[in-house]
């Protein structure tokens, strides 16, 4: 099998993307060869049949040069290969600008779409490709009998437990990590810190891991100046964005992973967590079935975040090896249903019965 895949950031170190390039290898090690069409390149990590063609954005064209260069790439691509799939990755765009050429050479395009917006690029998009893809039944919100639900696809070999990564007498460290932005309302989770520090856990430490756009910049603004009234300089630390490599040291050395957005979409930062053995905390609605086990614990509606100090303190009074057990088992749900290896037998299945 040859497939074609696009991709809106190919680069290893990239925070918040760099995952695609798991992705990639991954199908890479099914296929005779993958060639990746991306809205921007940075460090490349590909395995030796994959050659990437970025139409631009890193180079600072605009939106009139990268649509020309998306189209001479492709052209070009078409004309040399014959392709048996193709692969959007959370590109509607680029499915729709190539649907009609891709139907012209016969290729059948699978879309990936994890999010609860349902604008109009996707309406156009679920008309024109032949499948859609998605994490759960919750990240793709348009009628469709195109529709399978196949996982998140976690590099479970990646993000894994670190028995030797914590000290018996560290803090109790929180962790959150992703952009900066008011969607992740993270001033709830330093109130919380705030609020254990006042009932005795003096020790207890949040590590925010994560960039802010330019858009965003005032949000980060308003965090840093609520941590200065609250004397919380001690225990708020803004490490800023790291590469994508970095990140399953962050949780394997912390005690819990909090996420208090309200998306509806499953976040993937919470299944990496997961799968490193960590207990995790979140209001996403996404997450109410399958943490439904330990909802009392883990489980927080996104209307109560008053909820969240309580939690907290409920983790950290909880035995070492209770904590443990709880790891074992979240990391057992993330390798069954979410990992790299679930997803990439779903998607070749789907590229090899219709191509």
């Amino acid at each position: 099998m040859r497939l074609l895949l696009f991709n809106l950031a190919t680069d290893a170190d990239d925070p918040v993307l760099g995952f695609t390039t798991n992705w990639i290898n991954a199908l890479a090690a099914r296929c005779e060869a993958v060639d990746v069409v991306t809205m921007r390149v940075g460090r490349l990590a590909v395995a030796p049949n994959v050659q990437v063609y970025s139409v631009g954005k890193e180079k600072g064209y605009g939106e009139a040069r990268r649509a020309i260069e998306f189209y001479r790439i492709l052209l070009r691509l078409l004309r040399q290969h014959h392709y048996d799939a193709c692969f959007a990755h959370m590109m509607q765009l680029f499915a729709v600008m190539a649907a009609p050429l891709l139907k012209l050479y016969r290729v059948p395009i699978t879309l990936w779409y994890a999010h609860k917006a349902t604008g109009r690029m996707l309406q156009a998009a679920e008309k024109l490709v032949d499948h859609v893809v998605t994490s759960t039944p919750d990240g793709f919100r348009l009628p469709s009998r195109k529709l399978h639900i196949i996982g998140q696809g976690i590099d479970t070999v990646q993000f894994i437990p670190d028995d030797q990564a914590q000290a018996s007498n560290q803090p109790f460290t929180l962790i959150s990590i992703g952009r900066i932005a008011p969607v992740k309302r993270l001033e709830i989770i330093i109130a919380a810190v705030k609020s254990l520090r006042e009932q005795g856990l003096t020790d207890a430490r949040l590590r925010l891991v994560g960039e802010a756009t330019t858009a965003d910049s005032d949000y980060l603004q308003r965090l840093h100046q609520m941590v200065a009234d609250n004397q919380l300089e001690s225990g708020v630390v803004f490490t800023g964005g790291m590469p994508y490599a970095a990140v399953a040291r962050e949780y394997q050395q912390a005690d819990v992973m909090v996420n208090m957005s309200a998306t509806g979409s499953m976040d993937k930062a919470i299944l990496e967590a997961m799968a490193c053995g960590l207990p995790v905390i979140t209001a996403n609605e996404a997450f109410a079935e399958m943490l439904a086990p330990w909802a009392d614990l883990l489980y927080i509606p996104p209307e109560s975040p008053e909820v969240l100090p309580v939690r907290l303190k409920q983790l950290a009074q909880m035995p070492p090896d209770e904590r443990a057990a709880l790891g074992t088992a979240l990391r057992a749900l993330v390798v069954e249903q979410h990992s790299i290896d679930h997803l990439t037998d779903q998607l070749m299945t789907i590229f090899i019965n219709h191509a």
